[in-house]
């Protein structure tokens, strides 16, 4: 096949995988250009975010499990992101009803958003992932991750040796994928940097419209620090080994109960 009509077919499988963030970002852009009388801006983008989730379900974009993942991963951004705040990494400048501790009830779907693309593209490009680690080593670097966000603050800023750990981890681990019927493999630990990047460059647009605000964006719009693609790359590591994980646990409970089937319906 062609390769260029095999790289238009993948961008468009990440495309249609996007569909959640895509929402979000044009909400964002329009709430910025045009203003809504008596609904606050983060107000209005919370409940398009809410109401483009239940849709999703509604027409089948997402399954039940896949919304639990994003749940989870929604209250974990959320949680960061009051705690972030409140040491003022950034902030929330606009006026609105759904702030908790400066931080706007949206921001959580911005984290979501990131669980949302990677479910869907799981499905749409058909993933597989060979040599996945043991839980044991998956959980631990996920925590650890995590907790570094937080414990940097006042502790070492250990994200260089988690990523010279996560590079041990994941050595031998492939990601394969499907585009146009053909597989594709790429290492897990570059699809973990791809996507980190192409998050800075979302968030670039995102502070562009006002989503939220750095520190030394406090008097005119600028580049997002190229260092934060580091913080990226670790958070999707966590929204992967998350997504992975428990589709792991289900591929094992489905595997369970076809032998407990077949030992109660063995064949004639």
């Amino acid at each position: 096949m062609n390769p260029i009509r095999t790289f238009i077919i993948f961008g468009l499988q990440q495309a249609r995988s996007c569909i959640f963030p895509a929402v979000i970002f044009l909400t964002l852009a329009a709430s910025k250009l045009i203003h809504i009388p008596f609904v606050s801006r983060y107000d209005f983008i919370l409940a398009v975010c809410i109401l483009a989730q239940a849709l999703m379900l509604m027409f089948k974009l997402e399954t039940w499990d896949e919304f639990k993942v994003i749940c989870m991963f929604h209250v974990i951004g959320l949680v960061l992101e009051l705690y972030k705040v409140h040491m003022g990494s950034w902030s929330y400048p606009e006026e609105g009803w759904t702030k908790i501790g400066g931080v706007p009830l949206y921001s959580g779907f911005m984290y979501a958003s990131v669980a949302s693309y990677i479910c869907q593209a799981w499905r749409n490009l058909n993933l597989r992932i060979r040599h996945w680690p043991k839980a044991v080593w998956t959980v631990g670097i996920s925590v650890l991750i995590y907790l570094n966000f937080f414990t940097h603050h006042y502790l070492w800023d250990l994200r260089w040796w988690l990523t010279l750990l996560l590079v041990v981890v994941f050595f031998r681990t492939w990601v394969y994928f499907d585009v146009a019927g053909k597989t594709f493999r790429m290492p897990l630990v570059l699809s973990f940097f791809l996507i980190g990047f192409f998050i800075w460059v979302a968030e670039n647009i995102s502070t562009f419209f006002g989503a939220w605000q750095y520190p030394d964006q406090d008097h005119a719009w600028r580049l997002v620090h190229i260092g934060k693609i580091s913080s990226w790359f670790l958070l999707v590591v966590i929204s992967i080994i998350i997504v992975a994980q428990l589709k792991k646990v289900k591929e094992n409970e489905q595997a369970a109960e076809r032998t407990a089937d077949a030992v109660r319906h063995p064949l004639p």
